[in-house]
């Protein structure tokens, strides 16, 4: 039996679908903390989401275009303590001299945070790109919080993990399967979605 497909509120609302050029945007990079490659909060995609992580922010970097890293702080004693190794950024994409770092307490890294004010300080246009963890969280409250401010965000999904959880019924939801949901909630209105930042034109 065949699914019908909907037509996605951006589709419905007329909002753009053309992909920006990766020199023209600023890419923000989310939550790539050690949180998630160890302990409780591992992710089971997080290495090969880190790595094309690190493939994106090294186009990005070639390309000309402004980088911001986010980090979530939990605080001592946290699996996000950005005082200790578990909350630091992963090396394989941490921050060069010049490229912010935006402390966050919540999943919208907009939400009480200096973000906002650092992309103008940047010069950032309304073009930015995400990436990062989680995609199910941080990701999708991020790209929501950057729609509503009037930013068109693009996300890269091979950039992006998540975990596997309990669904409303208590049956098991595959990280992957959440991570797909994720990308299509975001797809659905908050910005565009491309496969890898091969897509993204340098």
């Amino acid at each position: 039996m065949s699914t019908t497909l909907s037509r996605t509120l951006r589709e419905v609302v007329g909002l753009p679908a053309d992909l920006p050029r990766l020199a023209d945007t600023t890419l923000v990079m989310i939550d790539y903390q050690n949180t998630y490659r160890t302990g409780v909060m591992a992710l089971p995609g997080a290495e090969a989401a880190l790595q094309a992580g690190a493939r994106l922010l090294e186009r990005a970097r070639a390309a000309g275009a402004r980088v911001v890293h986010i980090v979530n702080d939990g605080g001592p004693g946290s699996p996000y303590d950005i005082r200790e190794e578990i909350g630091s950024i992963s090396p394989q994409v941490a921050p060069r001299d010049g490229e912010p770092v935006v402390v966050k307490t919540a999943p919208n890294a907009f939400h009480e945070t200096e973000l906002d004010r650092v992309l103008k300080d940047l010069g950032a246009g309304t073009d930015l790109v995400l990436a990062g963890f989680m995609t199910h969280m941080c990701v999708t409250f991020t790209a929501e919080g950057a729609f509503l401010r009037g930013y068109r965000p693009v996300v890269v999904a091979d950039a992006c993990a998540s975990r596997s959880l309990a669904g409303p019924d208590g049956a098991p939801l595959d990280h992957d399967a959440l991570h797909r949901a994720a990308l299509t909630t975001i797809g659905d209105l908050f910005g565009l979605v491309v496969p890898t930042a091969a897509a993204l034109e340098a």
